[in-house]
């Protein structure tokens, strides 16, 4: 109870003795992307909605891919038999035209790079989550037309729970804002105040808004809501 109060004491002291620097922000996921098939095609199947929690790895939709399958399959056949032929020609290497052995190590390595390709080819007909989140939106439904060349977003996903506060203040308190100073906050319409340490501070102005960007880490609040809270720094500046 004593050392509790002793830290909370000399919080109490060190924020008397900072400066306070007004910022706004704004909440965003710690990890977005969106996501689009690489390769043309009909869609065949869409396993995920608006809302789903997806693992990273987890396959969220695919083309109509029998086709590349199939060849896959025929070129992974040739393998196996050129292989068996490479491998019968390497025992007899020393008594066999150089020439010969030549050709069926050209025909295995070949038969090799031929999977590799149709195994690229079937993978761009499967898109998977290339992290752990949630799907917040849906633009593609089975049986759409999907094109390389006409790149469209079938998905858009965030990380779940993990959030950060992209944060504002004015550019004059470019060299007073440090990581891991306080900041102390309230969303919008709310009355209830956070806080947290800043974990990042932009190396440049914002040109529009005459700005300096900061982040928070934070977790579990809604990303697109907004707000503002002041920037406690180690002490006073000289222009307050």
């Amino acid at each position: 109870m004593i050392k509790r109060f002793i830290c909370a004491f000399l919080l109490l002291g060190s924020l008397l003795n900072a400066q306070q620097i007004y910022a706004t922000f704004d909440v965003t996921a710690d990890k977005s992307a969106k996501l689009a098939f690489n390769a043309s095609g009909i869609v065949d199947t869409v396993s995920v909605d608006i809302g789903s929690v997806v693992k990273k790895g987890d396959i969220l939709a695919t083309l109509d891919n029998k086709e590349t399958k199939a060849l896959l399959n025929v070129h992974k056949t040739i393998l196996k038999f050129t292989e068996k032929d490479y491998r019968r020609q390497i025992k007899i290497k020393n008594i066999i035209d150089k020439e010969k052995f030549d050709s069926y190590a050209k025909a295995y390595e070949s038969a090799k790079a031929q999977v590799v390709y149709q195994q690229t080819l079937l993978d761009k007909t499967i898109l998977k989550a290339p992290f752990e989140g949630t799907i917040i939106s849906k633009a593609i439904e089975k049986g759409d037309v999907v094109s390389a060349q006409a790149v469209k977003t079938a998905f858009k996903i965030e990380s779940r729970n993990k959030r950060k506060l992209i944060l504002w203040f004015d550019q004059k308190y470019h060299s007073k804002v440090k990581v891991g100073d306080l900041f102390r906050y309230k969303l919008d319409g709310g009355e209830k105040e956070y806080e947290g340490r800043i974990s990042k501070v932009y190396p440049y102005a914002d040109a529009q808004r005459r700005k300096i960007g900061a982040e928070v880490e934070t977790s579990k609040i809604l990303t697109g809501l907004f707000g503002e809270g002041y920037i406690f720094t180690e002490q006073k500046g000289l222009d307050e």
